[in-house]
C-alpha cells in the first residue's frame, strides 16, 4: 500500500537465508548446485512469484526444499537488508570523510528500470487508472521512497503476508502429484494453521467523468525528432480476470483492433505517419484484477495530441459501424489453435504464468484451461449474434466512463530533476545525523563489507554430483538432401501437426558498404508487401496461414578458427501441417516479386525500427555494452557490432531522421538481390513422421520456382583477414546507471581451452563478480561469458558503478589465477554450466545446432568430454595465458552517464548524442 518496494525488497531478502539453509544467498549457490533449467523470483502489482524448473527429480526436490524454505521461513537479517534493498553508506566505504549516499540492489534496480521512458509510462497509466487501492503505487519501489521503508516493516509485511493461506502452489510435469503434495505438506502446511490474510484487492470505484493527466520523462537523445518525443494514450478499465469467457472475447477484441497493419488502429494511427510507434502500453492488460485496454502512440509533436484524441473516438466509432472482416476473426482463433500445438521448453512455466493473476483473485485455474470449450462457446455466441463485438465496443470503450487519457513529455532536466531530489533525500536524512552516527553509518559499512567478503560455508545446502551429469549427449538423427541444387537438413520429430522450416539465405556476395542496411532489410521484407498482395493483404494471410513469417540478421563463427564467419539472413516460418502449401506461397511472392517502392509504408516502419531500438538501450544496456566492448577483436565480434550493436543503433537513427527515404528503399533492393535467390541458399525443415515426404515435397517445388542454380553443398564460410585493436568506447546517455563491458580476445568454440575458458567464466560470475560487483557494489547483475564469438567477456547491469566495476573486472582475472576456490567450486560451475547445455530442445529446435552454427553431435559430445575433464590447473593455466600474461587484445565499453574517468582518460573514445 506503498511505493517502498517492500514486497520487490522481501523477495530479494527471502532468498539471502533461512532455517533450514541458514547460509547467506542459498539462491544463488544453487543456481551453481543444480541443473535447474529456470530459477528466478519476480514481483507483479499484486503478487510474488516463485518459479523454478529442472528435469531431473532429485534436483526438482532439493529446489523445491529450498524455496519453500526460503519463502516461509527466511531468516530476514537486518545485514541482507541493507545489501538488497537501501542502505546510507559512504560512497568510499573505506574513507569514513567520503560523503554519505544510498547504496541498494533493489535501489539502484530501479533506478535503472525508472530510466526507461516505456516502464515509466507504463507504471503512471496503471498507477492513475486504478488509483483507489494497491495499483496506485510502484510495487517494484520508487527510488524516493525506498529509503522510507524500514527493516521492521519489512519483516511485518512478511509475518502478514507470507502465510500458506494467502498463497497459491504450483507444479507441472510427469513427477507423481502426491509426492509433491507430501513435500509441501511436510515442510509448510503441517506447520501453519489457517488464517484470513485480508490481502483481497477491491473493485476499483467506477469513473462518472474520464480523467486526463501529464506526466514527464528524460528527452531522448537517440530520439529521430527532438521535437517528437510526447506520448500519449487513452486507458479503460474493462471487467474482471476471473471470468474466462469476458476475458477471452475481450483479448480477441483487443487484439483485433490493434494486431498487425490490418488491423483499424494501425491504419487510423501508425499509418497516419504522426508518430513512431504505438505506445507502450498499448493492448490487453490481465495483470490486474480488472483489466484494461490501451491505445496511444509515442513519438508525436506536443500539437498533435488533440489529433490522436479524435483518431481514436472515430476508430472505435467506425468500428461499431462497420464491425470486423470474418477473415480477421478466423485469422485470430487460427492462431490461437496453432499456439495450442506448438511446443515450447516453457511450456509448463508459461502456463503457469497465465493462471496465476486470475487464479490469485479467486477464480478456478482449470476454469482457465478449457480453452477449447470457449473458442466454441464465443463461436457459437458470434453465430447467435454477428454484432456482438460491436456491441462490445461500444459497451468497453465509447460508453465507459471510466478511461484516463495519459500524455507524457520530455523535459531536458528531467534527470537533473531526480538527481536533485536524491540529493535532497540523502540530505534530508544526513542533516538529523550526530557524529556518532556517522560513525555508526561508517562502521555498518566495514561490517557490511567484512560479511559480503567471509567465505561462506554452503554445505547446509543439497547438491548434485558431477556423477549425477549424462556422459553423453542426446544425438538427433538428421537426413542431408539436395532439393533443386539446393542443400536441405530434414528432422523428423514429434511435431504434434506442426511444420518447420527454416532457410538462411548468405551475404557472401554483398558488398560491404551495403551490410549495414541488412538490418533494416530483414526487419521490413516480410511487412511491405509482395506479389499480387498489398502489406494489408500479406498480413492477413500470414495470421491466417501461418504463426508468422520471421527474418533476422545471421552470423556463424566456424567452430574450428575465428578468422571463418558466416554471414546470412535467417528465414523461419511455422504453419499446420495442412498449410504447408499457402505458408511456401507466401515466401515464393517475397522471394520473387517484394515491393520495394511504397515510401510512405517504408518510412512507417523505419520510424518504429529506430524506436524500437532506441528504447530497448535501457533495458539491454548490457548486451550493447558487450557487443560494442568485442567490435574490434574478431571478425565475427565486428559484424555482429554492424548488426546489431550501438552502430545500428546509430545507424538507424540518422536513416529516420533523412527527409526522403527513396535512396534507401534502393538500397534494399540491391540487397534483395543478393539473397533472394538460391545460389546463396540452405534449408531445413522439422516435420513429424507422417508428413515430412510431402513438406520436402511442397519446398522442393518452392525451390524450383525461385531464381538461381542453388549452391549444393557449398560452404558460406569465408575467411576474413581481420587486424585486433584495443579499444575504450564510452556512449554518453541519460541513465542513471551503468552498463559496463570489458571484452578479451578468444579462441573457437573447437579450441581445446574453449571449455576450460566457458568453465572459468562461470566460476568468475557466482565466486567473484556476484559478491564484488551485486553485493558491494549494488549493481543490479554482473558476470563473465565465453561466447561463441570466442571472446571472453565481462559485464556489469544496472551498476552505479564504473571505475570500480571495471577494477573488479581486473582483479577477478587475478584471484583466477591465485586459485583459491575449492574443488568442489569447480564441480559447482560444471553443473551449472551443463543445467545451460543441456537445457530442454523443442522438436522444432532439434537439429538446429548444427544448421545455424555447423556444431555437429560429434563436436558437441567432444565439447561435453572436455567440460567435464577440465580440472583446476586447466583453470589456472588459461587465466594465465588468455586473462593475464598473455598478449591477447581487449576492448571496453561503457553506456551510462557522464564520467570523469572517460573524460580524465585520454584512452577513452566518448560519443554523445546530443
Amino acid at each position: 500500500m506503498d511505493s517502498t518496494g517492500v514486497s520487490h525488497i522481501l523477495e530479494h531478502t527471502t532468498l539471502c537465508g533461512s532455517e533450514k539453509y541458514p547460509c547467506r544467498d542459498p539462491f544463488f549457490k544453487m543456481l551453481n548446485r543444480s541443473l535447474s533449467t529456470f530459477m528466478n523470483a519476480f514481483t507483479g502489482s499484486d503478487y510474488t512469484a516463485y518459479p523454478f524448473s529442472t528435469q531431473n527429480s532429485t534436483d526438482f526436490s532439493n529446489l523445491m526444499s529450498v524455496y519453500l524454505d526460503a519463502t516461509f521461513f527466511p531468516k530476514l537479517q537486518q545485514q541482507d537488508f541493507r545489501q538488497e534493498g537501501w542502505r546510507l553508506e559512504n560512497e568510499n566505504n573505506q574513507d569514513v570523510n567520503s560523503p554519505i549516499i544510498f547504496k541498494g540492489v533493489v535501489y539502484n534496480e530501479m533506478k535503472g528500470a525508472m530510466a526507461s521512458s516505456d516502464s515509466l509510462f507504463a507504471m503512471h497509466s496503471q498507477n492513475k487508472l486504478l488509483p483507489n487501492h494497491t495499483y496506485s503505487h510502484n510495487s517494484g519501489g520508487d527510488p524516493s521512497c525506498i529509503p522510507d521503508l524500514t527493516w521492521q516493516q519489512l519483516k511485518q509485511f512478511h509475518a502478514s503476508h507470507y502465510h500458506p493461506s494467502n498463497a497459491r502452489f504450483y507444479t507441472y510435469g510427469d513427477l507423481p502429484l502426491e509426492d509433491n503434495l507430501r513435500q509441501i505438506n511436510e515442510q509448510v502446511l503441517s506447520r501453519f494453521g489457517k488464517i484470513q490474510p485480508d490481502t483481497t484487492v477491491p473493485d476499483e470505484p467506477r469513473w462518472t467523468e474520464p480523467r486526463e493527466a501529464e506526466v514527464y520523462c528524460a528527452a531522448d537523445p537517440m530520439a529521430a525528432d527532438p521535437n517528437k518525443q510526447t506520448t500519449i494514450s487513452v486507458s479503460y478499465l474493462l471487467a474482471s480476470i476471473t471470468d474466462p469467457f469476458e476475458s477471452f472475447t475481450a483479448s480477441v477484441l483487443c487484439s483485433l483492433l490493434v494486431s498487425g497493419p490490418t488491423s483499424p488502429f494501425y491504419k487510423a494511427l501508425i499509418e497516419a505517419n504522426i508518430g513512431s510507434d504505438y505506445a507502450p502500453n498499448v493492448g490487453y492488460d490481465t495483470s490486474t484484477k480488472e483489466a484494461s485496454f490501451s491505445i496511444g502512440l509515442q513519438g508525436i509533436a506536443n500539437e498533435d495530441i488533440a489529433k490522436v484524441k479524435k483518431i481514436i473516438k472515430k476508430t472505435f466509432q467506425q468500428v461499431v459501424k462497420e464491425g470486423f472482416e470474418d477473415q480477421r476473426i478466423e485469422a485470430i482463433l487460427h492462431k490461437i489453435e496453432l499456439s495450442q500445438k506448438h511446443q515450447t521448453t516453457t511450456f509448463g512455466l508459461g502456463l503457469m504464468m497465465a493462471l496465476l493473476p486470475s487464479w490469485n483473485h479467486g477464480s478456478d485455474p482449470t476454469d482457465q484451461l478449457k480453452i477449447n470449450e470457449i473458442v466454441t462457446a464465443f463461436k457459437l455466441s458470434l453465430a447467435d449474434n454477428p454484432a456482438l463485438l460491436q456491441e462490445k465496443v461500444e459497451e468497453y470503450f465509447l460508453n465507459n466512463p471510466h478511461h484516463l487519457t495519459l500524455v507524457m513529455k520530455p523535459q531536458e532536466e528531467y534527470q537533473q530533476h531526480l538527481d536533485d531530489l536524491e540529493i535532497k533525500k540523502t540530505n534530508g536524512f544526513s542533516s538529523n545525523l550526530s557524529v556518532e552516527d556517522k560513525k555508526k553509518i561508517f562502521e555498518d559499512g566495514i561490517q557490511l563489507a567484512s560479511e559480503q567478503s567471509k567465505v561462506d560455508d554452503p554445505s547446509c545446502l543439497p547438491t548434485l554430483a558431477i556423477s549425477d551429469v549424462d556422459r553423453n549427449i542426446m544425438r538427433t538423427t538428421i537426413d542431408c538432401q539436395i532439393l533443386n541444387g539446393v542443400s536441405v537438413q530434414h528432422c523428423i520429430q514429434p511435431t504434434n501437426g506442426v511444420v518447420y522450416f527454416n532457410a538462411i539465405t548468405s551475404l557472401h556476395t554483398l558488398p560491404n558498404d551495403l551490410l549495414i542496411y541488412v538490418p533494416l532489410f530483414s526487419s521490413v521484407i516480410t511487412q511491405m508487401g509482395a506479389g499480387n498482395m498489398s502489406f494489408h493483404e500479406i498480413s492477413q494471410q500470414e495470421d491466417l496461414k501461418t504463426g508468422g513469417l520471421g527474418v533476422h540478421t545471421h552470423v556463424c563463427q566456424h567452430p574450428d578458427s575465428i578468422h571463418k564467419v558466416e554471414k546470412g539472413i535467417m528465414l523461419s516460418s511455422y504453419c499446420l501441417d495442412n498449410n504447408t502449401e499457402e505458408m511456401f506461397k507466401l515466401w515464393h511472392d517475397i522471394f520473387l516479386r517484394p515491393k520495394l517502392e511504397d515510401v510512405d509504408r517504408f518510412t512507417t516502419l523505419v520510424r518504429m525500427n529506430a524506436s524500437d531500438l532506441a528504447m530497448s538501450l535501457s533495458n539491454s544496456g548490457h548486451s550493447y555494452a558487450m557487443s560494442a566492448a568485442q567490435s574490434h577483436l574478431s571478425p565475427v565480434s565486428h559484424f555482429n557490432e554492424i548488426l546489431g550493436g550501438m552502430k545500428q543503433v546509430m545507424f538507424l537513427k540518422s536513416i529516420a531522421e533523412l527527409e526522403d527515404l527513396s535512396p534507401v528503399l534502393q538500397k534494399l533492393q540491391q540487397v534483395a538481390s543478393h539473397v533472394l535467390c538460391t545460389e546463396n541458399m540452405r534449408c531445413a525443415l522439422n516435420a513429424s513422421p507422417i508428413f515430412m515426404d510431402t513438406a520436402s515435397l511442397h519446398l522442393e517445388r518452392f525451390l524450383s520456382q525461385l531464381p538461381g542454380e542453388g549452391a549444393g553443398q557449398t560452404s558460406f564460410m569465408q575467411e576474413n583477414p581481420f587486424t585486433t585493436t584495443k579499444q575504450k568506447l564510452h556512449y554518453e546517455l541519460p541513465f542513471p546507471v551503468n552498463y559496463i563491458s570489458h571484452a578479451i580476445e578468444g579462441i573457437p568454440f573447437n579450441h581445446e581451452d574453449f571449455a576450460s575458458l566457458r568453465l572459468l567464466a562461470r566460476l568468475m560470475s557466482t565466486k567473484f563478480l556476484h559478491r564484488e560487483i551485486r553485493e558491494k557494489g549494488g549493481a543490479y547483475g554482473s558476470g563473465a561469458l565465453m561466447g561463441t564469438s570466442g571472446n571472453f567477456t565481462f559485464y556489469s547491469y544496472r551498476d552505479p558503478n564504473s571505475e570500480k566495476t571495471l577494477d573488479a573486472f581486473k582483479k577477478c582475472c587475478e584471484w583466477a589465477v591465485d586459485a583459491s576456490y575449492l574443488d568442489q567450486d569447480i564441480d559447482e560451475a560444471k553443473l551449472s554450466v551443463f543445467s545451460s547445455v543441456d537445457s530442454p530442445t523443442a522438436p522444432s529446435s532439434k537439429g538446429m545446432r548444427h544448421f545455424k552454427n555447423h556444431v555437429s553431435d560429434d563436436v558437441y559430445q567432444n565439447h561435453r568430454q572436455q567440460l567435464l575433464g577440465v580440472t583446476r590447473d586447466d583453470m589456472v593455466r588459461v587465466a594465465k595465458s588468455y586473462l593475464v600474461n598473455g598478449d591477447k587484445m581487449n576492448g571496453t565499453a561503457l553506456l551510462g552517464p557522464d564520467n570523469e574517468m572517460t573524460k580524465n582518460e585520454h584512452s577513452w573514445i566518448i560519443h554523445k548524442e546530443e
